[in-house]
């Protein structure tokens, strides 16, 4: 009896284990995965959303920390989008597709463009990215939500979230003015350099209007189109972190 509760403990346990799925770089970056079959992400609690939301672990923790000093100053943070896999994405854009009938295959995406994100392009592929509170810039212009906005502004940083979807006044490319969302730049910017130099336009294939990623120039315009200074600023976070773990070595 005891060898067989101990095989049955072995092959439940290997069950669970296959059950994490392993997620190749390249699929992760396109979206292309199961995050709730993912150890690497944790489902949101209810009280940090009303929505069935998974992030990553990592993020999701320092949202937390956030969300407790928020609170402290009355602001109250709420996430309404976290993690998004590529099939998720590919339902909101074709749901946009098809509403917009009237316009051209290329003017379509172009509208699209301005606040969603193309499938297997999206930074809430990542689970690094929230949207916090409302998905309207008006409501962050004034009462609670401009007091909310500007915490944000004053405080985020502290905890590793930035605004990425700044206004386009200083030449960033791409997505429109986006005050909801919020990435956590620590992974981000690592998955980030990643898209660039792994994921080409061959890749970002099997959605309605996917033949004109190259022609928008969805990489360089909307993947990396976040503000200069967030770019400098991910590039020395990943050199500080080379310079600890040099320093850490030599220390042994």
């Amino acid at each position: 009896m005891i060898k067989r509760s101990c095989i049955l403990i072995l092959v439940l346990f290997s069950i669970s284990a296959a059950a994490q799925e392993v997620i190749p770089i390249k699929n992760f970056l396109l979206g292309r995965f199961d995050y709730r079959n993912s150890s690497d992400f944790r489902k949101v609690e209810q009280q940090h959303s009303n929505k069935f939301l998974y992030l990553n672990t990592v993020a999701y923790n320092a949202f937390i920390e956030m969300f407790e000093a928020a609170k402290l100053d009355d602001i109250s943070l709420q996430i309404v989008s976290g993690t998004r896999n590529f099939d998720e994405q590919k339902i909101i854009w074709e749901r946009k597709w098809k509403k917009r009938d009237s316009l051209n295959p290329s003017g379509k995406v172009l509208s699209i463009l301005e606040f969603s994100a193309m499938p297997g392009t999206s930074r809430h592929h990542w689970g690094t990215d929230i949207d916090i509170n409302s998905l309207e810039n008006s409501y962050f212009e004034e009462g609670r939500g401009k007091a909310e906005y500007e915490w944000l502004v004053k405080n985020a940083a502290k905890f590793g979230f930035y605004q990425v979807y700044t206004p386009q006044t200083s030449g960033r490319t791409g997505y429109r003015e986006e005050k909801w969302h919020w990435s956590y730049l620590p992974l981000a910017a690592k998955y980030l350099e990643d898209y660039m130099s792994q994921v080409s336009y061959e890749e970002i294939k099997g959605f309605e209007g996917d033949e004109y990623a190259s022609e928008v120039a969805i990489i360089p315009q909307y993947v990396n189109g976040i503000p200069q200074e967030l770019q400098y600023q991910a590039f020395i976070a990943r050199e500080t972190k080379k310079l600890v773990h040099i320093e850490t070595l030599e220390g042994k």
